[in-house]
């Protein structure tokens, strides 16, 4: 991030939402929540107070988090920051075949969940991922609620620290 955690302290809270609004993937409720417990200390804090804000929202609230996660290996419009951890597992440069796996497993995994996979991209690769997604879709859907929190808190400080 271009912040020291000093000028994070001192923004507005438009500012604030505007420079940390897209850290949980198109969900700006996270930042506008989280402004109000500053000062934070350093970026490990700010994370772990949005972290906390996600884990005391209704499951619905963090239902609607994880829909608003693009489908992996999609060429739909995403967040820019989505479009580069995609591109960085090499998801942009699927093969006819991946892509249809992928799209084949994304239909797989919405319909038994109800929102779409979701896994931290940047440490894995096109095999990686795809054999998460076969483990996972073997897990019942409130160890996958779960799963997911996990993976977008990481995706969170990935895009926090970068």
């Amino acid at each position: 991030m271009k912040y020291r955690i000093s000028e994070i302290n001192q923004l507005s809270q438009q500012d604030f939402v505007e420079v940390l609004g897209g850290i949980f993937e198109d969900s700006p409720w996270v930042a506008e929540k989280a402004y109000n417990k500053r000062p934070f200390a350093d970026l490990v804090s700010l994370h772990q107070i949005m972290v906390g804000v996600v884990r005391d929202a209704s499951l619905d609230e963090q239902l609607v988090l994880m829909r608003s996660h693009p489908d992996l290996g999609n060429k739909v419009k995403m967040s820019k920051s989505s479009v580069h951890e995609q591109a960085g597992a090499g998801l942009d440069r699927l093969s006819s075949e991946e892509y249809e796996r992928f799209q084949a497993l994304n239909k797989g995994y919405k319909e038994k969940f109800a929102f779409p996979f979701i896994i931290a991209v940047k440490n894995h690769t096109k095999e990686s991922i795809l054999d998460a997604f076969s483990i996972r879709l073997g897990n019942s859907r409130e160890v996958e609620i779960e799963r997911a929190l996990q993976e977008i808190y990481q995706i969170a400080w990935f895009r926090l620290s970068n």
